[in-house]
């Protein structure tokens, strides 16, 4: 369904890395029991469109993930929680990956107060991190070269079963 409606005009000032990128992490999150419910929407403030990810046909509605889709560039988006408990697997991940935790990129500025519910608290390598939850978990400008290591991120979140171990 994706590589359709990709192809729709609507989405011509999408490059083609960019429509390859979209394609094959729709299929692997498809592969593993997430949908984006066959819906490019309207992205608001984080670009012209987006495709937002939840698990299939399960009642909760959270979202595991975002593409945001702007003019000239793509933004992944990835939705964690407890990130303190993962952090053998993202000390030990690529470069790409360990900066989106450890980077400067959407430090809290504390601008709600020290009791801000939207900020993300963990630790990495035994050092503390505030992130403001607004900003978290951005990839920019992901690429299918790179596909394998967020879909290995993304199960080591969000644990499948062994149904989908063959991705």
């Amino acid at each position: 369904m994706i590589e359709q409606q990709i192809k729709e005009p609507e989405f011509d000032f999408i490059s083609e890395t960019d429509k390859d990128f979209i394609i094959a992490f729709t299929t692997g999150l498809e592969a593993l029991g997430y949908t984006y419910g066959g819906t490019i929407g309207r992205g608001f403030c984080w670009g012209s469109h987006m495709l937002i990810f939840r698990k299939a046909n399960a009642k909760s509605k959270n979202v595991v993930a975002r593409i945001y889709i702007r003019e000239k560039s793509l933004v992944l988006r990835l939705f964690f929680n407890n990130v303190t408990k993962h952090n053998a697997f993202i000390s030990a991940a690529p470069e790409y990956i360990k900066n989106v935790f450890t980077g400067d990129y959407g430090t809290c500025k504390h601008c709600k107060g020290d009791h801000c519910k939207f900020r993300k608290d963990y630790e990495i390598d035994g050092v503390p991190y505030e992130k403001c939850n607004g900003m978290t978990f951005e990839f920019h400008d992901p690429s299918v070269e790179r596909l394998p290591d967020y879909i290995a991120l993304f199960r080591e979140f969000y644990k499948t079963s062994s149904k989908s171990e063959a991705l």
